[in-house]
């Protein structure tokens, strides 16, 4: 009786085993079956998550360089204004309708818009969790531009409901309520607005056109992602949705912060061993590969930077 118990037990083991073959052969066929971009996404995700589990749960970990309170440590102590404003042109963005590229959690998107006065800016992130901080971020500058009369200055260290802000969102209110060049005091949500997009890989954008695209600190994190052809698609991408005439602004960073963050994922480590196209050879690319006419170098009137933040920006024209 027992040995016949035995054997009905190993029966039941050899079946849920060639159950779990089968199992395994099914979703290695349908994997097969996975678009070439779709499958390249899916594992770079993978290769993300089973990076973040290997860290302790109390720490957070930004694959894409999607940091929380990322301008907070980006604007210096000595001032409440992202330094690249000012290298900026008005007539890149007055009345013109813009792209902000991985724009995190859309202090600056807001402060171009308020600043330069665009007819519309649209940014992207690919984090959800970044774009719901840029909406909050809009909706408190909107309550804050209705609620404050022009003659009056509050604190840029309050928010319009009288609430404590951090650093970040203290810039996001004090810039553009005293330093905007525009004379309009047009609703800042007509113009703004956010939503989530993986640039490289969406479709959802190739009807649109732009004036000016901007894409700053973003260039490493996509190429740590999705390699040097990642790299080309945004850069070709950029070229696509751009009116003629219209201006690329590019931050790129340096290879030495490629190193430093090459180990955030197993995507990143593997795509930073089969990296060609370093950034020095950028401006070559989009030049004479892309298809850019001219290219503007304005690091010389770039100052203030926090340290790690004075790098090199670019405007190409088509």
């Amino acid at each position: 009786m027992g040995r016949d118990n035995d054997q009905k037990k190993n029966k039941k083991k050899r079946n849920r085993s060639n159950e779990n073959e089968k199992s395994v052969d099914k979703v290695v066929t349908n994997e097969e079956k996975v678009p070439t971009q779709q499958k390249q996404q899916q594992q770079v995700q993978q290769g993300n998550c089973n990076q973040s589990k290997k860290k302790k749960k109390n720490q957070e970990v930004y694959p894409f360089g999607n940091y929380r309170n990322y301008y907070g440590y980006r604007i210096s102590h000595d001032t409440d204004e992202d330094p690249r404003l000012k290298v900026l042109k008005k007539e890149w963005f007055e009345g013109k309708d813009c792209l902000d590229i991985g724009c995190n959690s859309g202090i600056m998107t807001i402060h171009i818009a308020k600043r330069f006065g665009c007819r519309s800016i649209l940014g992207v992130d690919i984090d959800s969790s970044r774009i719901e901080d840029a909406h909050w971020h809009l909706r408190k500058f909107v309550r804050m531009q209705n609620s404050t009369k022009p003659s009056e200055k509050k604190s840029s260290s309050e928010g319009a409901d009288g609430g404590h802000v951090s650093k970040e969102q203290s810039a996001s209110l004090s810039n553009g309520e005293a330093k905007t060049d525009s004379a309009e005091t047009k609703d800042l949500s007509q113009i703004v607005s956010f939503q989530k997009e993986n640039f490289v890989l969406t479709r959802n954008l190739d009807e649109n056109r732009y004036d000016t695209i901007l894409c700053l600190s973003v260039t490493k994190w996509v190429h740590l992602n999705w390699g040097d052809d990642g790299l080309i698609t945004l850069f070709s991408k950029i070229w696509r949705l751009l009116q003629p005439g219209g201006i690329f602004v590019m931050e790129p960073q340096p290879w030495k912060s490629y190193e430093n963050n090459r180990r955030v994922s197993e995507t990143t480590a593997m795509n930073y061993r089969t990296i060609v196209l370093r950034p020095d050879r950028f401006q070559e690319i989009l030049l004479d590969k892309i298809g850019f006419r001219t290219v503007e170098d304005l690091t010389s009137s770039l100052s203030g930077a926090s340290k790690g933040f004075d790098r090199q920006i670019l405007a190409f024209q088509k």
